[in-house]
Parts: C-alpha cells; structure tokens; sequence
C-alpha cells in the first residue's frame, strides 16, 4: 500500500525521516502538491504530543519528559544520541512554547516543521485554539522570537548530513532502493543476515561464500556431502547407504512461496506503545533498530512468509509454515519481495530481485498481491492518480511475462484482488487513536483529515468522510480486480499456471466477529490503515483453505517423511 514512509512516522521516528522517506511513494508529486515537508509536519506533531503526554502521565516537566522519551530509546543506529542532539536543539522552544498552553500544532508551526502556504488550507490535528489561529501562532512566534537560521534550517532536520550517521543512512537507503540483501557474501540474494533485506526477507543462506548454495534449489547430487538447498537435509543414512534428501525429498514435489506485494504483504506496522506515553518504558523500543533496519516492516510474522511464532498467539500460519509443514523438504525456501510503495506501476523496479533459476530450481508458488497503491494516493483528489484498468493490464502482463521466463516449469502465480476498504472509515473514524487515548482528543477521522490536508495519506480515497470519493475509489478497486480475474481466465503461460483470488475481507471479520471479536481489532493501531497481524494470518489461512480444498495440486504432496525428517534433523538448521 501507499508507503508508510511518508504518512505516519511514530514519536521517535522524527529523528530519523531521511531513513523513512527514501521508499518509493506510489506517485510522484505533480504539480500544486504540497512541499514534502508534510511528513516533516506529522512526525513532529506527533513527537510534541508525546512529549506533552509523558509530561502529563508522570507529572514531570516538558524537559523531564524530552529526557525521559530520549533515555528511552536505544543506543544502536545512534538513536539515543540523535534524540538528545534534537532535544538541545529544539527543546528550549518546546519548553517555551508548551510552558504557555500551546498545543503541538502551534508548537510545529511556530517551529517552521508544519507550513502553510498560499492558498492552502491550515492542516492540524487537534481542534483549533479559542483565540483566532494567527494570532496564536504570533503569540507564539513572540515567545520563541527569531531562530538563528542554522537552527531552522529545514536541512538540519536531514540528520543523514551528520557524518557518524552517514554510512548507516547510506546502508539502508541502498538496501531499500535494491530490496535485495545488503549483506551477502556470494552474491546469491540470500543472506546469513536478518535485516536490511536479510533473511527476514527470504530464506537464511546457509554457505554465504558459496553462490552455488541457497535455498529454493534442487539439491546437487542428492547434498551428499553439502546442504546445497539450504533445507537442513544433507548426508547419507548409514543403514542402508542412501542419501537422505534423495530418500525424504524425492518426489515429495518441493515447492517455495513467493510474494510479490506492497508494505501490507511486508507487514507494515508501528507498535501502538510507541506513540502510547503510558506504556512507554525502556523495553517499549527494544525492536526500533530492527524494525528501522526493516523498513519498519515485520515479514517475519507477515501472512505469507512469516516464519516466527507470532505475539498474538492466534493459531492461524502464514503460507510459508503451512507449505513446510506440508512437506519438510521446503525448509526456508520463501522470498517476500514486497515493498512500501509498490504497485502495478512500480513493480518493475525491484521485480528482478527475485532468485529463481528455471533450470536449477524448484517451482514456486508467487502471490501477486499489489493490492493498495493502485488505488491509494494522499492526492486532494486522488482519482485521476489512479491507475485505470487499461493500465493495470498492461503491468499485470509485464510481470507475468517476467516471472514465465523466471519460473520453473510447474510452478503457480496467484493473482490477489483488491479488498473494498470502505471498511476503514466505517469501522475506526469515531474512536480515538492511541495518540489520542489519555485525553480523548484525537480520533481517527481527526488523524485521515490531518494526513489528508498535508496530502501524505496512505490513501485519502477510502481515509475521508467524503462517502461519494470512498466509493468511487472502491469502484476503481472492483474494476481492477475483475480486470485480474480476465488475466487469470483468459491468459495461458508456460512456466506457471495462473489463478485468481478474492480478497473477501468482509469473511475474514465474520470469522473475527465468531471469535468474540470486533472488526477495528484488525486493523493496524497506530497507521488506522493497514490489515494487522491477526488479519494477515486470518487471510492467509483463508488463501491456504482455498488452495487446499479446490487447488490442491498448487501445494504439492504431503510428505510422508516430515516425522523422519524431524528424528533426523531436528529443527533443519533453523531460519
């Protein structure tokens, strides 16, 4: 969906917007957008409300509470440092300014990190001050007086100009931009390393001097004497002579999954303890370095190829789980090629990251599941930026042309529609957001409006009262879905055969709803936005029943071995 990057950066995350904003957005701006410093204007606005809540939760004072928020964060990727070189910047006008009952929107605006332009409405997120706004802000520009001007240099809120952060930024920035690992010894897309596009990505190598070796493949002379796949099976059994992948594997129909998607199949997510000032404490960002080195993306828990045992402890599996513990022998074989950002349009732009040799591979099952940005944009009207069916045909056959000169024979692409998210509106604008839980002051319908007015919502078409543009943005989407139920239809391929499939939220919740669930418990806390983790194991569970029950031969055999398998092996190494 539409990059989170430049829509809603969490309390510490102003500290790091350069990091955060080198996602490909799903448009380019045109003209009449508004200055990218709206993603500026948020995560200030968002700093300065915990700022005034941790203040108010612990009956401190404003410099108490910046030290604290700042004792709170982590040492690597500098962030404690960043913080307490922020707070001796700008923290005497903070003080100033919420010494004097002004709210964070006065506060970011006197601050010059939220500007209003000519012509342009006045964008904030809490309700108007009782005095008339100019002469608020003036007020305020009073008691702050004139900033030096390196002090308010828009360039200095580029903390990637700061040489000991430099060499991170660039790390991250080249990782993003290629979604292929940074850290790979032999050149094989696979990587000994979880982030920056590591193995929480796509399977853990497991030789990173051998490009020979990585998972996915067919095994080299039945891995008598190397684990060449990477699934943990190698060696001979002593009893009767036979190697053991040749004994297990064979004719098991080994198979990986692949996803193609956008930040909801990466997993988006922003912990809620982030931006609640009652929760935080100094475990609360124990996991931002990692998610920041992720792209503040979690595909290590996401429906399709999450591999890790989830904190919701529902018992619902991701595909990747599902297909190995149907057969033991696809051991670590996934690859989540999604990206913040991505759709029809931009696909092609990181399309070749992903690792399949049609001749030395096994076949795979690919997800194509871009089912946001074509659609979403933060646009004030957003309609014309949408990608029209006729486009969206021309993509969807590139990529599918692509992956049938990549894939082995035999493999499967499932083609994923695009959900109606009227749902969102419905279901979250009169409750409160966390930001705004401890006064009760700031709503959902509050915070789309926000992020509508400095155009960088994650989809201003569905995120607004407006009812007339939900639906047509909704119609859009229905259009694009049954444009991918043509492809899937009509269209033959050599590599793969194709198939189609809802994207029936609505069932999802009923399932939630017989739970003793409500239906706002699926959707991400903090962004309002995306599907949570809950609802990607929900939907990925309903995909996987789907295939079972009518498709069954997409998922290969079950492997009679899988209980050998685990006598031998054990865990298989790992992930």
């Amino acid at each position: 969906m539409k990059s989170p990057q430049t829509v809603l950066l969490a309390a510490p995350l102003l500290l790091l917007l350069p990091f955060l904003t080198s996602a490909p957005a799903a448009h380019d701006d045109g003209p009449g957008a508004r200055p990218s410093g709206g993603h500026s204007c948020v995560g200030c606005v968002l700093v300065v409300s915990v700022i005034e809540q941790l203040a108010q939760v612990h009956n401190s004072t404003v410099q108490a509470s910046m030290e604290r928020l700042c004792s709170y964060l982590p040492e690597k990727l500098f962030l404690k440092a960043t913080c307490y070189l922020v707070v001796r910047t700008f923290g005497p006008d903070i003080i100033k300014l919420l010494s004097a009952d002004m709210n964070a929107d006065v506060v970011c605006h006197t601050l010059k990190f939220c500007l209003q332009g000519p012509g342009q409405p006045l964008c904030h997120l809490y309700p108007l001050p009782k005095d008339a706004w100019k002469s608020t802000l003036e007020k305020a520009r009073q008691i702050v007086k004139k900033p030096p001007p390196l002090k308010y240099s828009r360039g200095g809120s580029d903390i990637c100009s700061l040489p000991f952060l430099a060499k991170v930024c660039q790390e991250i920035k080249r990782a993003i931009k290629n979604a292929v690992p940074f850290r790979d010894g032999d050149s094989d897309n696979y990587s000994i390393s979880p982030t920056l596009r590591g193995y929480h990505w796509r399977g853990r190598d497991c030789n990173d001097s051998d490009e020979m070796a990585y998972p996915g493949r067919r095994p080299d002379r039945w891995d008598v004497h190397r684990d060449s796949n990477c699934n943990g099976i190698w060696g001979v059994d002593p009893k009767d002579g036979i190697p053991y992948e040749k004994k297990f594997c064979e004719g098991s129909e080994p198979r990986g999954i692949v996803l193609l998607g956008d930040s909801a199949g990466a997993h988006f997510h922003i912990p809620s303890e982030w931006l609640t000032a009652s929760q935080m404490s100094l475990k609360s960002f124990f996991n931002l370095p990692t998610a920041l080195t992720d792209e503040l993306d979690w595909p290590q828990l996401s429906g399709a190829t999450g591999f890790l045992n989830v904190p919701s402890g529902i018992k619902e599996n991701s595909i990747y789980l599902h297909i190995r513990k149907r057969n033991h022998c696809n051991h670590r074989d996934y690859q989540n090629i999604s990206k913040n950002g991505a759709s029809s349009q931009n696909l092609e732009t990181f399309l070749e990251s992903l690792s399949r040799n049609p001749l030395l591979d096994h076949p795979a099952i690919v997800i194509y599941a871009m089912i946001g940005n074509d659609v979403c944009n933060g646009k004030s009207d957003p309609v014309p930026e949408m990608t029209t069916p006729e486009q969206f045909y021309s993509k969807v056959m590139e990529t599918l042309k692509y992956l049938n000169a990549r894939l082995p024979n035999g493999s499967h692409v499932i083609l994923y529609g695009l959900p109606d998210g009227t749902f969102l509106w419905d279901n979250l604008h009169n409750r409160y957001h966390p930001l705004g839980q401890l006064n009760r002051d700031v709503t959902y319908g509050q915070l789309y409006a926000f992020l509508s007015c400095l155009q960088v919502s994650p989809c201003h078409g569905w995120m607004t009262a407006n009812e007339t543009l939900r639906t047509l943005t909704s119609q859009r989407a229905a259009q694009l879905s049954r444009t991918l139920k043509k492809i899937a239809t009509s269209q033959k391929f050599t590599s793969f055969h194709l198939y189609y499939v809802d994207f029936d939220f609505q069932e999802i919740v009923k399932k939630w709803q017989k739970r003793g669930g409500q239906p706002w418990q699926l959707l991400e806390p903090v962004d309002g936005f995306h599907p949570n983790e809950v609802a990607s194991l929900l939907l990925a569970d309903g995909l996987w029943d789907k295939l079972r029950l009518q498709w069954p031969q997409v998922l290969g055999k079950e492997n009679p071995f899988n209980t050998q398998i685990e006598q031998v092996f054990g865990d298989q190494g790992g992930h």
